[in-house]
């Protein structure tokens, strides 16, 4: 695979600095929820294109799922964003992000968990 766009790692960076930001104000501990609409607050902030919650339809042979799988967050149509609030990281969400970046034929995708004591290690980056 070619690598990434500028203009895609760029909003890649702006991505990692909101977790840092949100994560340094407000800690560990709340809800998904609570840094979710953080999260989108921030990008609106910064003039970042995202859709909450995006549905996408999930394709098997003749059958459509229009419901199949929301994102938590799609930034610019090209960059999701799955954020979690769990005390440990369990393996599944590894497999989840994959299987959510090939059904919405997206490269990039973050998992971002905020439940830890340092952000760093609660930021994963995956590229298809």
């Amino acid at each position: 695979m070619s690598e990434l766009p500028v203009y895609t790692e760029n909003f890649a960076k702006e991505i990692v600095d909101i977790a840092f930001s949100i994560h340094k104000e407000l800690g560990p501990g709340l809800l998904e929820s609570v840094y979710e609409k953080c999260f989108c607050y921030e990008l609106e902030q910064r003039d970042i294109d995202f859709v909450r919650q995006q549905e996408v339809a999930i394709v098997y042979g003749d059958l459509t799922i229009d419901e199949g799988l929301h994102l938590d967050i799609l930034v610019d149509n090209k960059i999701i964003i799955e954020l979690k609030a769990q005390e440990n990281h369990h393996p599944v969400w590894e497999a989840q992000r994959l299987s959510y970046l090939k059904l919405s034929k997206k490269r990039l995708g973050f998992l971002i968990n905020l439940h830890v004591p340092v952000i760093k290690n609660g930021i994963k980056r995956m590229i298809l």
